[in-house]
């Protein structure tokens, strides 16, 4: 069975974010960029189950610019077999990543497709789900454990009341969540091998996919600071402000 696996490249968690100075977008300029952590975990889960043999190719898929190719030469290097790079400047909206992923999907015919659950620049948690609606595909989102049967999957979701089990026919889409595994780091002898592996280059136009914007971001700000806290004398006062404050 194949595995596609989408990935995106995006700041680097540990970077703290700036807004422009026109508060047009994101300043990306001398920023360190990585690939979306849930990413790594859809990866890592991929790996693993190539190792357990219930796979048999790993195909890492990015959308983005040129660099984004630095980001599929990572899921290679940490055990992806080969990489499709959707080279495009434009900004893709979650709508049109869904369909160049469905474009690649008839291409390549996957019998799973493992997305993290969300990307952290914008949060929009959107695409395995419209992916799996215009494939008419199974989902499995927010996933804590799976286990891959031979024609299905059991999945085991993170839900605001606990752990929620599903099963899933395949082919079938997973979106990943935090505690599924823990991704490993690329060892230097799988970085030289990263670098031998073939990445396909395509465009959006090549898919017959419009990734033109649907809506416009008119401003983009930094969240408010947060103010000072204040002193109370006893328990009383303090449960009087939480009180007035609508917290009890």
């Amino acid at each position: 069975m194949k595995v596609l696996v989408p990935v995106k490249r995006v700041i680097d968690y540990n970077v703290k974010v700036r807004v422009k100075a026109d508060q047009s977008g994101v300043d990306l300029a001398n920023v360190k960029m990585s690939m979306n952590p849930f990413d790594e975990i859809a990866v890592e889960e991929a790996v693993r189950l190539k190792e357990k043999g219930k796979a048999t190719e790993v195909v890492a898929v990015s959308i983005g610019p040129a660099q984004a190719g630095e980001t599929i030469r990572t899921a290679l290097a940490m055990g992806a077999d080969r990489g499709i790079l959707v080279k495009t400047d434009q900004t893709v909206e979650p709508l049109a990543v869904a369909k160049i992923l469905r474009a690649i999907v008839d291409e390549e015919k996957p019998g799973l497709v493992i997305t993290g659950k969300q990307a952290i620049d914008d949060d929009a948690n959107q695409v395995g789900q419209m992916l799996a609606a215009l494939l008419s595909w199974p989902q499995g989102t927010f996933a804590h454990s799976m286990e891959l049967g031979e024609a299905g999957a059991k999945i085991t979701r993170e839900i605001d009341g606990g752990l929620q089990t599903v099963e899933v026919k395949l082919p079938a889409v997973m979106t990943t969540d935090l505690r599924l595994n823990e991704p490993r780091y690329a060892s230097l002898p799988n970085i030289m091998k990263a670098k031998k592996k073939p990445i396909a280059e395509k465009s959006p136009d090549d898919l017959g996919v419009d990734v033109t914007p649907r809506f416009k971001v008119l401003k983009v700000s930094e969240p408010p600071k947060r103010g000072g806290g204040v002193k109370v004398a006893n328990v009383g006062e303090l449960l009087d402000k939480l009180k007035s404050a609508g917290v009890l």
